[in-house]
């Protein structure tokens, strides 16, 4: 009779304690559902706070973001500047309904977006319709200049089958003035404490422009700059244009027009 009352004490305390372990696992299983509900939900978030960032700064500067904060993005950088521009277009603006304006004006914008990102530029940010664009400034990239002129060779590519498009549409076809150099400048997320971009901030930048507006001038759509010529593959076809001033620039510059690119054979720089 005693061994009977030990018997069942022992079973009573193993049956409580594997209610209590079964009790446990059950709260633990809920709790690693609800653990792995709030990463799903964590990492959904960072997806779209990667999604947002994007439209204002490459990949590469994100992570940096998400790794260590906003402070300290900025380095000095040696880059390839294309500045592009829609020649004639305030005029046109006004002959076309709005609608079909922005229409016309973001499918320009997706095509030109493709052509330099195909050549491992970046786009910094529209101006208007305005493009300025990067090639070497999230990394070190040797053959940079090849990339931005074969871009903007692609623009202007892209930009005759667009017009042919247009035409069919019964809408006056665009022109494009691009114009590229070469130089140091810094760059790095810019801007106020709600709105920030990836800039690549000097002298560079703004000859770029002021080269971009000497098409009009000149017999050209695309320019580039002595500085930018020297690192160019030789089978580039450029063309000498008389040396100019520019705003901000004490010394006239030696600018070259690129007719085109010479496939001998079939290896593009």
């Amino acid at each position: 009779m005693e061994f009977s009352a030990i018997q069942l004490a022992m079973t009573l305390a193993i049956a409580a304690i594997a209610i209590v372990l079964w009790a446990r696992l059950r709260r633990s299983r809920r709790e690693t559902q609800h653990l792995e509900q709030r990463l799903e939900s964590a990492a959904g978030k960072l997806q779209n706070l990667q999604l947002a960032f994007s439209r204002f700064a490459p990949d590469e500067i994100i992570e940096r973001v998400i790794a260590s904060g906003m402070g300290g993005i900025g380095e000095k950088k040696e880059a390839t500047v294309l500045f592009a521009d829609l020649v004639g277009f305030t005029a046109l603006s006004e002959q076309i309904e709005p609608t079909v304006l922005v229409g016309v004006l973001n499918g320009y914008f997706d095509r030109m977006s493709e052509a330099i990102s195909q050549h491992r530029g970046y786009i910094s940010t529209f101006i208007g319709d305005g493009i300025l664009a990067l090639f070497g400034a999230l990394s070190p990239n040797p053959w940079q200049g090849n990339d931005a002129v074969h871009a903007a060779l692609a623009m202007r590519e892209a930009l005759a089958a667009y017009n042919l498009e247009l035409a069919e549409q019964n809408i006056p076809e665009l022109s494009v003035g691009i114009g590229l150099n070469r130089g140091t400048g810094v760059a790095g997320l810019v801007g106020s404490r709600e709105l920030k971009e990836f800039a690549f901030v000097g002298g560079t930048v703004n000859v770029a422009a002021r080269i971009q507006d000497l098409t009009r001038q000149h017999d050209a759509n695309i320019i580039v700059t002595a500085a930018l010529k020297a690192s160019l593959d030789p089978r580039f076809q450029l063309r000498p244009l008389a040396e100019s001033r520019v705003k901000g620039v004490a010394e006239p510059l030696s600018i070259f027009a690129v007719d085109g690119f010479a496939e001998i054979d079939g290896a593009a720089g």
